[in-house]
């Protein structure tokens, strides 16, 4: 049977449990678009990352270890795209993005447990094609108010070129600061930086309590003139130190649309700066602003700040950041966050995670404290999805896709119990641990299983679903060429009254309009 058949009918099957449809009417006669399939590297550099990841034999490699993310500006960049009634890029689409931008009912960590993290696994019949399982990682930190706020020394550096000169850009930023400046603690202090051709302080370390001080500079802010990045991130850190809370959080927070066009502009050079300035404590966020931005950069810099990168586009998303996104970055629970899983070659032929391409790990770089990780707020959630061919099953081969890998060669000694299907392990420091402290570990197991159908688990559903529109706009060779209408109808019994997930619905009934 032709690859693409299977995998409507797999994913038609999952319509017909909530809808009463054949997989015949759900899906007709879809083909598959070719895709690129560059090999994908796995040399432990997570910006090396490239093309579309492949199954992996388990016997050859029962190892995946990657680095936490909370990232959502991808899924952004798709709500603000398909509203304009376009389609995102492909080089925009990281799929685990699109899968965290949404919150599953994971328990929280007990009362009183050492970790501030709790570990959940999901394994149901797999949604993408029959024959296979779908596992589901999920990660639960702590919740506020259990785990205290510190104090906050934030610095804005603010893009005022020329490019900014548009209203979904610096206007937005002002709303945006001025929302951040009304939950704030007094107690915090702020200071803004702008760069256009040259740099400018507009506002010191300021005390929250001096609101009007700080409203005034945020509204004088203006537009114009070419970009100097690099000198402007300078200057920030600079008025970090002026401003230095000892055990606070240090942070500059970027406002631009990526525009770095004066002075050092290589993605590298600006890496350099911030990895270094990380080192010594100071973090830094990317508040993306505008259309057409230059997505590759922003994320490799917040990567490497230890920070968040996310769009803004319009004032409700303004509001959605600042109460759910920003004050989350300020309550740090760990950072270093690190996750291996260990696959059991007597039950699991082949795994195929999907998404975190650029945030692969060596294996032996997971016990290794000295390597810079994913960072993970308060009341954060990480989700991660596996696609798993259980032993007796064929791996899948579509057309166009890479061949099955044999992945990395490790010599980590196997430690997964005979009779559990996998071993996770999840590691992290303190928020205020040094680049060389010890971190803390902890894992749980799931034992090998007979797969339920994905209604057992709505969340996994869910996360299907947005896997499914990822590699669907990615044009990936595991999925059939127009699913989306099938999709749509599934994510509309799955929405519920939230009112993200409704307008994902109301999204992707646009997107049936726009052509692949």
């Amino acid at each position: 049977m032709h690859s693409n058949t299977l995998w409507g009918l797999g994913f038609a099957a999952l319509c017909l449990l909530a809808c009463g449809q054949s997989a015949e009417d759900s899906l007709s006669g879809g083909q598959s678009s070719s895709a690129r399939t560059s090999p994908l590297r796995d040399d432990g550099d997570p910006e090396a990352v490239v093309g579309l990841r492949p199954f992996v034999r388990t016997q050859s490699d029962p190892f995946s270890t990657f680095s936490a993310d909370v990232d959502s500006a991808s899924y952004d960049i798709f709500r603000q795209m398909v509203a304009r009634n376009q389609l995102p890029a492909e080089s925009t689409v990281r799929l685990e993005e699109y899968v965290n931008s949404f919150r599953y009912a994971y328990p929280p960590p007990a009362p009183g447990a050492p970790d501030p993290f709790s570990l959940s696994l999901a394994l149901v019949n797999d949604p993408f094609y029959p024959n296979t399982a779908l596992l589901r990682i999920g990660v639960q930190a702590t919740q506020p108010p259990t785990f205290a706020k510190r104090p906050a020394n934030l610095v804005f550096l603010v893009d005022v070129s020329g490019s900014m000169d548009s209203r979904d850009k610096l206007p937005l930023v002002k709303v945006t600061l001025q929302k951040a400046l009304e939950r704030l603690d007094p107690g915090d202090k702020i200071s803004i930086v702008t760069y256009a051709g040259d740099t400018s302080l507009r506002l010191p370390p300021t005390p929250v309590a001096e609101r009007g001080r700080i409203a005034r500079a945020i509204e004088e802010l203006q537009s114009g003139g070419s970009t100097a990045g690099a000198a402007g991130l300078d200057l920030a850190y600079a008025q970090v130190q002026a401003g230095w809370i000892e055990g606070g959080l240090n942070h500059v927070i970027l406002c631009t649309d990526g525009d770095f066009n004066v002075g050092p502009s290589s993605t590298a050079e600006l890496v350099a700066q911030i990895e270094e300035k990380r080192r010594s404590g100071t973090t830094l966020t990317v508040a993306g602003f505008g259309v057409g931005l230059n997505d590759e950069m922003m994320e490799a810099i917040s990567n490497k700040g230890n920070g968040i990168y996310s769009v803004i586009y319009d004032e409700a998303r303004a509001s959605e950041y600042v109460q759910q996104e920003l004050l989350s970055t300020l309550e740090h629970v760990a950072k270093d966050v690190k996750l291996q899983v260990e696959f059991n070659p007597t039950h699991v032929l082949a795994y195929r995670q999907l998404g975190y391409d650029n945030r692969i790990l060596q294996d032996r770089q997971f016990d290794n404290d000295a390597i810079d990780a994913g960072e993970v707020g308060a009341g954060h959630q990480v989700t991660v999805l596996y696609q798993l061919v259980l032993q007796g099953q064929s791996i899948p081969e579509p057309a166009g896709a890479p061949p099955v890998g044999d992945g990395e060669s490790s010599t980590l000694p196997r430690t997964v119990a005979a009779g559990d299907l996998l071993q996770l392990k999840l590691r992290y420091k303190a928020p205020q641990a040094g680049e060389n402290d010890a971190a803390r570990e902890m894992s749980t197991t799931l034992s090998a299983q007979i797969p339920p159908s994905p209604t057992a688990d709505p969340d996994s559903a869910w996360a299907a679903a947005l896997a499914v529109l990822a590699e669907h706009l990615k044009k990936s060779p595991y999925v059939a060429a127009d699913l989306r209408p099938a999709l749509r109808e599934r994510v509309g019994m799955l929405a519920g009254e939230d009112r993200k997930r409704i307008e994902l619905r109301d999204l992707l009934g646009r997107l049936s309009t726009q052509p692949r």
